[in-house]
Formats: structure tokens, C-alpha cells, sequence
């Protein structure tokens, strides 16, 4: 019996050891996939989305807890905007950057502004301090580049230099930028979770 069980252990080693052949696509029930031919057995390549895993969080107190979970609406609540931000840069780059003249590149940015700004200005002025912080951080971590360095980009160095001493008058520093390992940890943490479709 051990003599049987080695061979079939041995069988299986070697089996896999041996370099698989690969076929392009597979008919499976209807749809047409990649596939792996190993050992003459035919294995379906399906690539699938990562898939985020925290260790459960564990509160010291109740207060924790509440600033956790506060933390967590204040993300939701600021991501969808920062979202779309990232999505109306990526959109919006070719076209500008297409554009020849800077009085033509001016006017297409203040269309765009007057359409962001009916669009999101009510919700964006309901958003909290803290809201508003979480905001500026997440379009640095959506866009790569700081709201001042956006402004500055599409607006020029004037404007973006009156809108951050404006947002320092309230606290705000637009050029915050967005650090996902360090102060930023738990944002990060969130927004995989929002992201994964966890929260």
C-alpha cells in the first residue's frame, strides 16, 4: 500500500513539475476563456480582482470606536467627489492638452469650472472641516497631484496662489499631500474597503 501511495505521490511531483503548455482560449458553457494544459488536464486562466484583507479591528475604548466609525462616514462622504475629480482630470487632459492657444485653454477651463460648479457646488459647501481635509487629501491620492499643484496647472500661479492663502484663512492647506503608509493609514484602509465593496 506505502509503495502505491509513493508512486502516486511521485506521480503527482513530476506531473507538476513538468512545464505547462498553454492554450490561447478554451469554449467553456458558452464563453471563450484562456486556458493551461497541464498533465493533459485542461485548467480554466480566469483573472479575478485582488482582493483586499484586513485584520478585524479591535477598539481599546468606546471612544475609539466612535472616531473610527466617524472617520469611516467622513470618507464616504468625501470619496465619491475625489472619484470624480480623478475622472474628470483623466477626461479633461487630452482635450487641453490639445488645445493650442491659451485664451482657447482658458475659456475651455472656465466652461468646465461653471459645469463642475452646477454640478457639486450645494454638496461640496454642506461638506464638514474635517470633510473637506479628507477631500483635498484623496484627490491628491486620485489625481497624483496636490489640489494647489491643479490649480497652478490649469488655472495658473495667481489663482492658485489666492485660493491656498484663502483655504489657510479656514484652515485648509491645498498643497496637503496624500500619504497612504503613514498619516494617512486609516483613510487608505477605508477607501480599499469602499473601494472592495466592504463599506
Amino acid at each position: 500500500m506505502k509503495q502505491v501511495f509513493f508512486l502516486w505521490l511521485a506521480f503527482c511531483v513530476f506531473s507538476g513539475m513538468l512545464p505547462p503548455r498553454t492554450v490561447h482560449a478554451q469554449e467553456i458553457q458558452g464563453a471563450t476563456h484562456r486556458a493551461t494544459v497541464v498533465g493533459g488536464d485542461t485548467i480554466p486562466v480566469i483573472d479575478l480582482s485582488p482582493v483586499v484583507i484586513l485584520a478585524p479591528r479591535i477598539f481599546q475604548s468606546r471612544s475609539e470606536q466612535m472616531r473610527y466609525y466617524r472617520m469611516v462616514h467622513n470618507v464616504k462622504r468625501a470619496y465619491p467627489y475625489a472619484y470624480l475629480a480623478g475622472l474628470k482630470l483623466r477626461e479633461y487632459e487630452p482635450v487641453l492638452d490639445s488645445i493650442g492657444s491659451d485664451a482657447e485653454r482658458r475659456r475651455f477651463v472656465r466652461r468646465i469650472e461653471e459645469e463642475i460648479r452646477g454640478q457639486f457646488e450645494e454638496d461640496l459647501v454642506r461638506l464638514t472641516r474635517t470633510q473637506g481635509l479628507i477631500l483635498i487629501k484623496l484627490i491628491d491620492r486620485e489625481t497624483s497631484k496636490t489640489s494647489y499643484d491643479i490649480l497652478r496647472d490649469y488655472r495658473g500661479g495667481v489663482p492658485a496662489v489666492f485660493w491656498q492663502s484663502l483655504a489657510r484663512i479656514f484652515g485648509y492647506n491645498l498643497r496637503t499631500p496624500y500619504d497612504p503608509e503613514g498619516e494617512d493609514k486609516l483613510i487608505e484602509e477605508i477607501v480599499l474597503l469602499i473601494e472592495s465593496g466592504v463599506l
